[in-house]
């Protein structure tokens, strides 16, 4: 018996039996369907890789022939023929059986997800039931009302102890201070010289360099006299 023969036997009994605990559940379970499907799936694949090899023992039967014998070519021919559309046939069997599949395949998932959407679904029921939907209100309210107290709590710590100053006032009487340090400064270094209005001789350079470096001391303490009136 060959392993196609052995296949199919496998499968009628295998089916008979199968059949037979079926119908006593009322009908195969979707995993058991696919799992059926497949096995037919794999003994059509062997099949064609039968047929494409006869195909291919009848060409060569054909072509050792040729003309010498016609009539032995021409019948290779034949059985060539009558193979390739056993084997037509079988492909256009086995997209039918992978379309199934498919299909059933698709079916089983999308059971299978909404029957696990339907136990999240009622795990959700289970964890709301205990909540009452207008208190949730109320919470919220306690909430935010809790979250003003611990911010008002958080400013009173964070404000500053003591006595508090003007800072506006600071400043004036630090100005007050400084002016005093420079009229004393002033004081100090016996006032500001004249400034003469008439034109300098002429020096040396070097004569020139001192009375240079006068002159700059002179502008300084003028500005500073400025500053100070």
């Amino acid at each position: 018996m060959s392993k196609i023969s052995k296949l199919f036997n496998g499968s009628s009994s295998s089916s008979a039996s199968k059949s037979k605990h079926h119908r006593s559940k009322g009908g195969p379970s979707p995993q058991e369907a696919i799992h059926r499907l497949r096995e037919t799936e794999e003994m059509l694949t062997k099949k064609q890789e039968y047929l494409e090899k006869r195909i291919d023992q009848e060409i060569t039967t054909a072509k050792k022939h040729g003309t010498k014998n016609k009539r032995a070519a021409l019948q290779a021919l034949k059985k060539k023929k009558r193979l390739e559309q056993q084997l037509t046939q079988i492909d256009g069997t086995l997209s039918t059986i992978e379309f199934q599949r498919e299909a059933l395949e698709n079916s089983h998932t999308n059971t299978e997800v909404l029957k696990n959407m339907g136990y999240a679904a009622k795990a959700m029921k289970q964890v709301h039931q205990n909540i009452d939907v207008d208190k949730i209100d109320d919470l919220m309210q306690d909430i935010t009302e809790q979250q003003d107290v611990a911010q008002e709590i958080s400013e009173a710590i964070s404000r500053p102890f003591g006595e508090q100053f003007d800072e506006d006032e600071l400043l004036a009487e630090l100005e007050e201070l400084e002016q005093q340090e420079l009229e004393d400064k002033m004081k100090r270094m016996g006032g500001l010289p004249s400034v003469p209005s008439s034109k300098l001789p002429s020096t040396h350079p070097k004569q020139q360099g001192t009375t240079r470096r006068r002159v700059e001391e002179e502008d300084d303490m003028h500005m500073l006299a400025s500053w100070a009136t």
